[in-house]
């Protein structure tokens, strides 16, 4: 669905965003602090299993499946929608119209994240050759330093603009999609990708504001997604709803994208 936005309604996905976090913001924040502590131990056990070659992309990655975590934030959301309060429990403990779906759609988006981390190693070797990873303190110096290092921030980083790209198109709706719809896995991912490119201007400015408050997450060592990612999965409700209204996310019938574009 084209609903021809102004790219300044990104930002007002960004304040209902905020409303609805303060709104009763205690779940939502111990929400925040669930992924935050998840991220803090993932990015441990790459040290730990000296995996830290795939800190980057593990990173990069996580807007992936970013969307698929949002779950109870788009409940909290939908629930105020309703004039209804939402518990940490209901939050948590999410039930979507198809948990098949949403399964598939799980399985698919970390296949995705799965092939991100392969494209990041073949660089890797492409540019420096099959060798062990030196670690992050020696790898910097080689990134900024060097042509080789140079070289592969320019073509990693639109391989990986591309992989973002596509990533933020499939699943930014299908989540909350297949929680509001009867649907398939993936016919949301196309209808998703398809309310995107119909509505391009108003979700560039979304992504470069998803795409900015993750850059302060990391800044902050991962300590902003107490805050910001339920302030995002608030807001990308709000954009979800814009684009898709109420009335016709209900109904009946699943609708498929390879017959009718959204």
């Amino acid at each position: 669905m084209a609903r021809d936005l102004p790219w300044q309604t990104a930002l007002t996905w960004l304040r209902q965003g905020w409303t609805d976090l303060m709104t009763n913001p205690l779940p939502s924040l111990i929400y925040g602090v669930g992924v935050y502590l998840v991220s803090v131990l993932v990015v441990w056990l790459l040290f730990r299993l000296e995996l830290d070659y795939a800190l980057f992309p593990a990173l990069a990655g996580f807007m992936v499946i970013g969307p698929l975590v949002a779950n109870g934030l788009y409940v909290k959301s939908r629930n105020l929608e309703k004039g209804r309060e939402t518990s940490l429990a209901e939050m948590l403990f999410v039930r979507p119209r198809s948990f098949v779906s949403t399964s598939f759609m799980g399985v698919i988006l970390l296949m995705l994240f799965l092939l991100w981390n392969r494209a990041a190693v073949l660089l890797w070797a492409l540019f420096f050759g099959v060798r062990p990873f030196p670690g992050i303190d020696e790898i910097l110096p080689w990134l900024f330093t060097t042509p080789q290092g140079w070289a592969l921030i320019v073509i990693g980083g639109a391989v990986g603009a591309l992989f973002a790209a596509f990533s933020f198109a499939i699943s930014v709706f299908a989540v909350p999609m297949l929680l509001e719809e009867r649907t398939d896995a993936l016919s949301a991912l196309g209808i998703s990708m398809a309310m995107v490119w119909n509505n391009l201007s108003v979700m560039i400015a979304w992504g470069a504001i998803v795409l900015g408050l993750f850059l302060v997450c990391i800044a902050t060592g991962l300590l902003g997604l107490i805050l910001v990612f339920p302030l995002l999965g608030h807001g990308t409700w709000h954009a979800y709803r814009a684009l898709r209204p109420a009335d016709r996310a209900e109904g009946d019938e699943p609708e498929r994208v390879f017959i009718s574009l959204a």
